[in-house]
């Protein structure tokens, strides 16, 4: 049992610590943010290359025009994480989100568990993201596809934009800031041009039937088949009810990211009101844009001939508005620039707040004096995402990303009621309403959304999560602060 003992509430809102006690920022995150960059890091990070290729991709092999469901069944689903995220970063604002929530719920070992997943979710999604990031600006400028494509064998545009973006992580968090809230004024700007401009092309023959039939469909055998149609005994199929919900978990993928706003909870001045502000308002505005913009799509083309590749710029191709493709490149290039400084930013408050607890070298986790950041393990992870979109072509282990997400989900979902029962008295500023009814929601539409994912990644998810039991044994363990301060104190007594 002493792999789940947990850190109180009260130990960790001392680590948190506050300005007047560090004022100089050592060893202390500096509480800088407000609602305003709480939404402007939560819009940079979720809107991205979701909306600009799932929305092709899903309509035309799984859910016809009734993408728009899908895109609202995810962020319902998200809605319901998000809520529960929000009552935590209320009662417990401090670095590190899901995996302090769970040290403080569930116990030590989970909590390392779930602090390895989320460095696979962010370091893994900065890559993907850098990648594409690549290729969007190699086709604007005509750039050489051996430099700036896929296939290259040294991308050189996804390696210059992680130094970039690095520099600007390691700089301050207001600076940070200010580049995340210029992109997003940009990408919000083009999404409603889209919508704004594209409604007048909608066509109602393009949206009947709104749920085509179901059909046979091939998801491929073995291993990339989704894990509940083999479990269920399933046949695939597309469209039909069941193609809206398998859309559903693949669109999810445009919903991951939010809580790195719960991560900025400890850099945030009045957090109790803020955080869930900066949640729900992310998700909100997230969710109808995703919804306005998939509408215009499906509308305005048939799904059948929908590019998917790059289906709003062809959208606008084929009614003639040929000239409204260089917007949605820009807007596509300037998303997922904020989702990559985002993600850097994110998985640096991870490893921090796990540092700080000794699961991770306290040296490296330590906070920058002079700018209030924890630069050493921003850079350290900055490394492995360089190496990682320079390098390695990644295709299908976007996968990942999805689910090491929602598992981060489901646990937040379950330690909701947990620390409502060990801890009745605790002050919540959020309180999730109808729990503990609407957190086993949450949970259950997580691991729902996590089944229809192929064999293959949870095999590679689980391989992940192996990795890092081991390197938690050979140090986390031996160096855990709980750990040791609870054998100081036994000793003590003895």
């Amino acid at each position: 049992m002493d792999l789940f003992r947990t850190k109180s509430v009260e130990a960790v809102r001392a680590d948190a610590g506050d300005d007047e006690r560090a004022p100089d920022g050592g060893g202390h995150l500096r509480k800088r943010l407000s609602a305003r960059h709480l939404v402007g890091f939560g819009i940079g990070i979720v809107i991205g290359t979701g909306i600009f290729t799932l929305t092709g991709v899903t309509a035309k092999n799984s859910a016809g025009p009734a993408v728009v469901v899908s895109f609202a069944v995810a962020g319902l689903v998200a809605l319901l994480a998000a809520v529960c995220y929000a009552e935590l970063a209320s009662a417990v604002p401090t670095a590190g989100s899901a995996y302090t929530y769970t040290y403080a719920t569930v116990g030590e070992v989970v909590a390392w568990i779930i602090g390895w997943d989320l460095f696979l979710e962010f370091a893994l999604g900065a890559a993907v993201v850098a990648r594409g990031w690549s290729g969007y600006v190699g086709n604007l400028l005509d750039l050489p596809p051996s430099l700036f494509g896929e296939t290259a064998t040294v991308n050189l545009g996804a390696a210059a934009i992680v130094v970039v973006l690095t520099l600007v992580a390691v700089l301050g968090i207001r600076e940070s800031a200010r580049v995340t809230g210029v992109l997003v004024v940009v990408k919000v700007a083009v999404c409603l041009f889209v919508i704004l401009a594209g409604v007048w092309f909608v066509r109602g023959a393009n949206l009947t039937p709104f749920v085509p039939p179901s059909e046979p469909a091939e998801t491929g055998s073995g291993l990339t088949r989704p894990l509940i149609e083999v479990i269920a005994g399933l046949e695939p199929v597309a469209f039909g009810v069941g193609g809206v919900l398998t859309a559903a978990a693949v669109v999810f993928f445009a919903y991951t990211g939010f809580e790195a706003v719960a991560n900025l909870s400890e850099e945030t001045r009045r957090p109790a009101r803020d955080v869930p502000l900066g949640l729900l308002g992310t998700l909100g505005l997230a969710t109808a844009l995703y919804v306005g913009v998939a509408f215009v799509v499906v509308g305005m083309v048939e799904y059948t001939d929908i590019d998917e590749g790059a289906p709003i710029a062809d959208a606008f191709d084929q009614v003639g508005l040929g000239w409204a493709s260089s917007l949605v490149s820009i807007a596509a290039v300037a998303g997922l620039t904020s989702v990559i400084l985002v993600d850097l930013i994110t998985i640096g408050r991870i490893g921090f707040a796990m540092g700080r607890d000794g699961l991770l070298p306290p040296a490296v986790a330590r906070v920058s004096p002079r700018t209030g950041v924890p630069a050493r393990v921003t850079l350290l992870f900055a490394v492995l995402v360089l190496v990682l979109a320079t390098f390695v072509p990644l295709g299908t282990l976007a996968d990942l990303v999805s689910i090491g997400t929602l598992f981060a989900f489901l646990l937040v979902a379950v330690a909701v009621p947990v620390l409502r029962r060990t801890r009745p008295q605790l002050e919540r500023p959020f309180r999730v309403p109808f729990s503990p009814v609407l957190p086993a929601l949450a949970a259950l539409a997580c691991l729902y959304l996590m089944l229809n994912l192929s064999i293959e990644t949870w095999l590679r998810f689980l391989a992940w999560l192996a990795l890092g039991m081991l390197v938690y044994v050979a140090y986390g363990y031996r160096h855990s602060r709980v750990r040791l301060a609870a054998r100081e104190r036994a000793a003590e007594r003895a």
